[in-house]
């Protein structure tokens, strides 16, 4: 019954999902090369809280938990299971003080209004799975541009999106980049839940009704342990905050 209720609504929801993209890719471009980063940012915040006030329609909500444990004035690496795109949209908007910065594959990287142009523009990296030797380079500027402006890199490790919620095993070699070339980060580990069930029919039609929770869990100095300990800890954290 759900599914068949959500198409005319996932419809709706669609043409405001895309309308938010086209309004937004001119503001992107007036904000960077008129303004700057800072307004840049700002417009691609917004762009986001708008993205999910569209999600509202599905009757989509979410709760980011323990935000108060993320630390101040330092490099961040925010490690998390991944569940679907709507990660990423909550993520940007949620953690935007800490200007997030993503690891994503370099198909994104065109064709996709104001998504697009924020990935190639607003700091985040590209890469192609199918070249590993192009990744680490990638990756390694990722990782000196948020240890210079002290900002945040998120990384999925699963590597692709779990389509059941249950997590798949964390890759370990974008993780440890980032660890070896941002040595006063800390890294801030996240458990995200419920977010696959807004595409459990696919992309459409989508799911109703879901409350998506992103939980904080405590952070891990880089400085202060091996990258074997920081792995184990990060993934075994992520892993039980999982409710699926």
């Amino acid at each position: 019954m759900q599914k068949l209720i959500s198409y005319p609504i996932s419809i709706i929801y669609y043409l405001c999902f895309g309308l938010v993209l086209v309004i937004f890719h001119p503001i992107q471009w007036v904000c960077l090369n008129v303004f700057g980063y800072q307004a840049h940012k700002v417009s691609v915040d917004y762009m986001n809280f708008f993205l999910l006030r569209c999600t509202n329609l599905l009757g989509t909500t979410y709760t980011f938990e323990n935000r108060e444990l993320i630390p101040e004035n330092v490099p961040l690496i925010f490690v998390s299971n991944h569940q679907s795109l709507y990660d990423i949209v909550t993520m940007i908007w949620y953690l935007r003080r800490f200007h997030p910065k993503f690891v994503s594959k370099i198909e994104l990287g065109k064709g996709i209004p104001s998504v697009s142009y924020n990935l190639r523009h607003g700091g985040s990296v590209l890469i192609d799975r199918k070249d590993p030797k192009q990744a680490i380079p990638a990756i390694r500027g990722l990782a000196e541009y948020i240890e210079k402006h002290t900002r945040s890199a998120v990384i999925f490790p699963e590597g692709t999106r779990s389509k059941t919620g249950h997590p798949k095993e964390f890759a370990k070699s974008g993780l440890k980049i980032l660890c070896k070339y941002a040595p006063s980060a800390h890294v801030v580990p996240i458990s995200i839940n419920n977010s696959w069930k807004m595409v459990r029919f696919g992309f459409f039609p989508l799911g109703l009704g879901n409350h998506l929770t992103f939980t904080v869990h405590k952070s891990l100095a880089v400085s202060e342990y091996s990258f074997a300990e920081i792995m184990e800890k990060t993934e075994k954290v992520v892993v039980q905050g999982i409710k699926n």
